[in-house]
C-alpha cells in the first residue's frame, strides 16, 4: 500500500483549499494525499469537487483515485475569501500539529502544508513561533534545526540566513550556522533526493566573493575555512563563489544545489527560472515536508484563478523525497 501525503488546510480564507481540489482533479491519486480541512469550508470553497471523506489516512489512496480525499477537522465559522477570521487560528494551528503526528506516526509518508497567515495566527491564538517552519520544528522535538531549500526541476536553493534585514546578514553568517546548513545540505541530497555525491556551490556574501579582500572579508574570514574543513571530510563544495556568475546554464549544469547567504540571492533566480514550479522544503527535520512557495494570496482567493501548479509540485517532491528516503 502506497501511503499518503498529509496536506494541511492552511488558512481557510486564502487559496489553500481551491488549490487542493484542483490538485485533485489534476493528480488523480497519483501521488495520493488527503487534506486536512472542514467539510464545510470545502463545499463553499471548491463546490464543484468530489468529496470523498475518510476517517483513516489507510483510506486515502483509493479515495484520492477518485476525487479530494477529506480528513474533517471541525473550524469555527465560515471560510469567507481573502478575510481570515483570528476565531479560527487555533484550528489552523491544531491542524498542522495533526498532520506532523500523522506523518511521525507513519500513517502518512509525508507532509504538505497549505499556506498560513502568521498575523491572524497571531492573532486569534498567541502564535509563538517567526513561521511554519520554526513551529515545524518545535513540534519535531529533539533539537530539529531547519533549513529552508526552494526547489524547482532547474534549480535547488539553500539560503544560509532567511527573513532577515540584508544589513543583519553579516552577523548572523557564522561559521556554525555555514557549516550546519552545509551538513544538513548534504545529507538531504542523500537521502532525500538519492544523490551519492552531491556537488554544492557555496556562494560568496559579498559581490565578486569579496574580490580578495577589496569588497569584504567574509569569505576568506568566514566561508573558505568552513569550506575547506567540511572538504577534508569528503563534502563536494565549490566555492565561495561569486553569486552573479553562479546561475546561468553552463554554471548550473556544475552543481546539484547552490548554498547562497541571503534570501534574495538564492530566491530571485529560482524564481526567475521557474515562477509557478518553485517548492518549499524544510531540511533537518525526522519528517519529509514540502510547501507551495507562495502565500495565502488573499486577492484571488474565490476567483477561481488561483493556480494549483506549486502545490501539484510540492505534492510530487514530497512523494519522491518520501520514496528516497524508504528506498
Amino acid at each position: 500500500m502506497t501511503r499518503p501525503i498529509a496536506l494541511t488546510c492552511g488558512e481557510p480564507a486564502g487559496i489553500g483549499i481551491e488549490i487542493a481540489a484542483k490538485a485533485a482533479a489534476v493528480l488523480r491519486g497519483d501521488p495520493p494525499f488527503f487534506l486536512i480541512a472542514d467539510r464545510r469550508h470545502v463545499a463553499e470553497r471548491a463546490p464543484s469537487a468530489r468529496l470523498i471523506e475518510i476517517a483513516d489516512p489507510a483510506d486515502a489512496a483509493d479515495a484520492a483515485r477518485l476525487g479530494l480525499a477529506l480528513l474533517h477537522r471541525p473550524f469555527p465559522g465560515r471560510a469567507e475569501p481573502g478575510r481570515p477570521d483570528p476565531a479560527q487560528a487555533r484550528a489552523v494551528i491544531d491542524t498542522i500539529a495533526r498532520a506532523v503526528d500523522l506523518v511521525q506516526t507513519g500513517r502518512a509518508a509525508a507532509l504538505t502544508t497549505g499556506p498560513i497567515h502568521k498575523q491572524a495566527l497571531i492573532a486569534g491564538a498567541g502564535f509563538g513561533f517567526p513561521g511554519h517552519t520554526e513551529f515545524l520544528a518545535h513540534l519535531a522535538g529533539g533539537g530539529a534545526r531547519p533549513v529552508m531549500m526552494l526547489a524547482a526541476p532547474a534549480l535547488r536553493v539553500v539560503p544560509v540566513t532567511i527573513h532577515a534585514p540584508l544589513a543583519a546578514v553579516p552577523g548572523l553568517l557564522t561559521p556554525t550556522r555555514l557549516e550546519d546548513t552545509l551538513r544538513i545540505t548534504d545529507a538531504a541530497l542523500r537521502n532525500e533526493f538519492g544523490l551519492t555525491a552531491p556537488r554544492i556551490a557555496v556562494a560568496g556574501l559579498n559581490p565578486h566573493a569579496g574580490e580578495g579582500g577589496a569588497m569584504g572579508r567574509e569569505e576568506s574570514a568566514i566561508i573558505a575555512p568552513v569550506l575547506d574543513r567540511l572538504r577534508a571530510e569528503g563534502l563536494t563544495l565549490a566555492g565561495p563563489l561569486s553569486a552573479d556568475t553562479m546561475f546561468h546554464d553552463a554554471a548550473r549544469a556544475t552543481y546539484d544545489c547552490a548554498v547562497a547567504m541571503y534570501h534574495d540571492q538564492a530566491l530571485i533566480p529560482l524564481k526567475t527560472l521557474d515562477f509557478a514550479g518553485g517548492v518549499n522544503i524544510t531540511l533537518g527535520l525526522p519528517f519529509i515536508r514540502t510547501s507551495p512557495d507562495h502565500g495565502t494570496a488573499f486577492d484571488l482567493a474565490g476567483t477561481g484563478r488561483a493556480d494549483p501548479a506549486s502545490l501539484i509540485a510540492a505534492l510530487r517532491m514530497a512523494h519522491d523525497m518520501a520514496a528516497a528516503r524508504s528506498g
